[in-house]
């Protein structure tokens, strides 16, 4: 049956483009089912759709793939979905400027295939690339190994268009890369979770594609020669572009070849032929007085299944994988960390898995609570929390079943900057309909 507010839609979209019922199961976030999901067809649908669902008070979903739905606390009430798989188009590209402006719904492999034929990338590998869309990988500052080098996505955008909570189409930033006047739209819009407004589009800055790229796996026997290397790493006159420590689970789901207690260091290097070339071989040497137990070098398919292997682990290490966290730490203390908070999971009797930026002191972390109940995985989780709050660093709840979020916050306790994160949702999102109650302090 469809509702008056699934017909004011169909009206803006087309019947098509909105779906109700049984049709909704793809977009059930944490057992709630959304009233509709709706797909508008351009920015100017967008603002419509989101006027109605103003007018009548309804929450508002942004959804670009999927890919990182489970994160932020549940949902009181979905309200509506707001999809951007129509908007998948590459609206300009300057290759003498090294930028180029795309729709929010385009997946990034598809915007990768599209620059390579000009020679370029854009320097962002955050895992599900055929899925993630440059919207979704935006409002959630999404990175992956070679934030290491490149950074993040809010180091890549130069200019934004959003669409606000009523309606209002709004730009900032520009299409060239040298552009500082005017409000800093696009730095906010980064990292805000679909909570201020919905993007549109996006103009990013991007780079050649370099001549050879080269990912060194190098295996230890315990983590902390992992750690120990990757502090050599960072110490030397090496230039890697990817800096990754996996503990001995995550080595399994890497490769199948993990041991209890083992480990290995990821040292992804890219550009000029010869540079990379002396740079495998400096690691193999640097490493040596570590306890390297083994190196190999990678390239091609090879390298770029082990990369996709890292990002996908919270997936691959465990087959009842629960739960998931990401922390934020001093690089020094990684190895320690990794250690410590795998032997809380051991002592609950549960296993545990690892891969960190170590460079950036970046950890995920995966439990595998098989048999476990919600009370004992909540309470392995508040343990971790503990552990990396109490080193100074910061922790969030990725991905839990419903029951485990009703037992521990998603999101470490809001410090005094989140006063200006409100008055700022309340500024640009006054009636709270756009991702209600899903950020952090319940923004």
């Amino acid at each position: 049956m469809h509702s008056p507010l699934s017909r004011r839609l169909a009206e803006i979209v087309g019947g098509a483009h909105v779906l109700t019922g049984a049709e909704c199961a793809p977009y059930v976030v944490e057992g709630r089912t959304p009233e509709c999901a709706v797909f508008p067809g351009s920015r100017e649908d967008i603002a419509a759709v989101l006027g109605v669902a103003a007018d009548s008070g309804t929450p508002v979903m942004p959804w670009g793939g999927g890919t990182g739905m489970a994160l932020g606390s549940p949902p009181a009430h979905p309200g509506l979905v707001l999809g951007l798989r129509r908007l998948g188009r590459l609206l300009e590209h300057e290759p003498g400027d090294l930028t180029a402006t795309v729709e929010a719904g385009m997946t990034l492999e598809a915007f990768q295939a599209e620059l390579s034929r000009r020679g370029q990338w854009l320097s962002l590998d955050p895992p599900q690339a055929a899925r993630a869309t440059l919207g979704g990988i935006l409002a959630s500052n999404a990175s992956g190994p070679r934030r290491h080098l490149y950074g993040t996505a809010r180091d890549l955008l130069i200019g934004i268009t959003m669409v606000l909570a009523d309606g209002a189409i709004v730009r900032g930033g520009g299409k060239v890369v040298k552009n500082v006047a005017g409000y800093d739209l696009p730095k906010l819009a980064v990292g805000s979770f679909g909570t201020l407004g919905v993007i549109v589009e996006a103009t990013v800055k991007l780079r050649p594609r370099p001549d050879c790229d080269r990912l060194v796996v190098a295996r230890f026997s315990t983590l902390a020669e992992a750690g120990q290397a990757a502090r050599a790493v960072m110490a030397s006159d090496l230039i890697p572009s990817a800096l990754d420590v996996v503990d001995g689970e995550g080595l399994r789901a890497l490769d199948g070849e993990g041991a209890p207690g083992g480990a290995a260091l990821l040292v992804g290097v890219d550009g000029i032929a010869e540079q990379v070339e002396w740079q495998c071989e400096e690691v193999g040497r640097l490493l040596k007085d570590c306890g390297l137990a083994g190196v190999r070098v990678l390239d091609g398919t090879e390298r770029d299944e082990a990369w996709r292997a890292v990002g996908e682990m919270p997936q691959r290490a465990f087959t009842d994988a629960t739960a998931g966290m990401k922390w934020g730490v001093l690089p020094t203390q990684v190895a320690e960390l990794i250690a410590r908070a795998g032997a809380v999971a051991s002592q609950r009797g549960l296993r545990a898995a690892f891969v960190a930026h170590a460079g950036l002191g970046i950890i995920s972390a995966v439990l595998d609570a098989a048999g476990a109940d919600a009370e004992q995985v909540a309470c392995t989780l508040g343990e971790w929390r503990a552990l990396v709050n109490g080193s100074g660093g910061h922790a969030l709840v990725e991905w839990a079943p419903l029951a485990v979020k009703e037992r521990i916050a998603v999101w470490d306790t809001p410090g005094p900057d989140s006063r200006i994160m409100r008055q700022l949702k309340a500024e640009l999102d006054p009636r709270g309909i756009l991702n209600p109650g899903r950020f952090l302090g319940g923004i």
